[in-house]
């Protein structure tokens, strides 16, 4: 199916790393063939960070084995050192890695030091070595955390941010993720950065990535699009945040849901190329996987476009 959006699904990744419990690789991989049946483009799959400082993943490698790949699908690692770089190019040579990794990056010292041990330019320094050891064996991806606000340092200079992904685009990075890591950003805020990106980078990609913190995703969402932004992050039923062991924020920080944004698009006409009904598949898996009910509205109302299609033919 053709699409006006691309949706990058995070509940592997993004959403686990927040959960207390380790989830069975099997069931990751059952998650994540599910998320390739739905139709996804790309697929946030695991991380090669440390398994002492995030134990979530310390089954990359056996996960990244056992998942069902469909061509033309961006199964995402995450590699926060030049270490994550290595351990994702050993599997890659031994035929189960990622094709695509994401390569991190703070707008802030403060959330720098807190989440990657760090300062600002000590991890610039990182992503440059990570880039060189990488070379064209993956498709890089750049990822700007609390671009729309810090917890620790409150308002990011919205110039700040671009700089950054300018940065990442003189080493080659088409793809930069701009994550509002803790809610803080308002529709306004990031209407004003995605068309200060579009002018001033209008080569690279920049990725949509909002936490409903707040209850401003969605909204966030509209705003992106409305500036001209047309790749997204999400995670179904609303999970994820920050790792369990590296703490920051508070409240509810997850991700926006991927069943409400994709009813979102779906109603205005814009077409996600996922299978609704699949998707639905995939939700009720991840709620099974994590044993309760999550943070979706759409996973109890359904899809607004499938209840308009029951009644059209009524």
């Amino acid at each position: 199916m053709s699409a006006d959006v691309v949706i990058c699904e995070c509940f592997a990744r993004d959403g686990l790393q927040h959960e207390p419990d380790f989830v069975a690789t099997a069931d990751k991989i059952a998650l994540i063939d599910a998320f390739t049946e739905a139709g996804f483009p790309r697929i946030e799959a695991t991380s090669y960070s440390h398994p002492g400082k995030v134990p979530a993943f310390g089954d990359a490698g056996d996960l990244l084995a056992g998942i069902r790949r469909r061509p033309g699908v961006y199964y995402k690692a995450t590699v926060p050192n030049l270490t994550g770089v290595e351990r994702a190019m050993a599997d890659l040579a031994a035929g189960r890695g990622a094709n695509e990794v994401s390569l991190l990056a703070s707008a802030t010292e403060a959330h720098t030091q807190r989440n990657l041990g760090t300062s600002r330019e000590g991890q610039w320094a990182r992503i440059v070595e990570m880039v060189e050891a990488a070379g064209d064996r993956f498709r890089l991806v750049g990822v700007i955390s609390v671009a729309l606000g810090c917890p620790f340092e409150g308002e990011v200079p919205p110039e700040r941010v671009v700089e950054d992904v300018l940065r990442f685009a003189k080493h080659g990075v088409g793809i930069v993720t701009i994550g509002d890591t803790t809610g803080l950003g308002t529709p306004v805020k990031v209407g004003q950065l995605f068309r200060l990106l579009a002018e001033a980078a209008p080569n690279v990609i920049c990725v949509g990535h909002f936490h409903d913190t707040r209850g401003v995703g969605i909204a966030n969402c509209v705003a992106a699009y409305e500036a001209g932004c047309r790749h997204f992050d999400s995670s179904f039923g609303g999970v994820g945040g920050h790792p369990t062991k590296i703490r920051y924020g508070s409240g509810r920080a997850g991700n926006v849901a991927t069943e409400d944004l994709v009813n979102l698009f779906e109603m205005d006409g814009i077409s996600t190329g996922l299978d609704l009904d699949k998707v639905m598949v995939a939700s009720r898996l991840c709620e099974q996987v994590l044993g309760r009910q999550l943070d979706s509205k759409v996973a109890r109302a359904g899809f607004a476009a499938s209840v308009a299609g029951v009644h059209e033919n009524a």
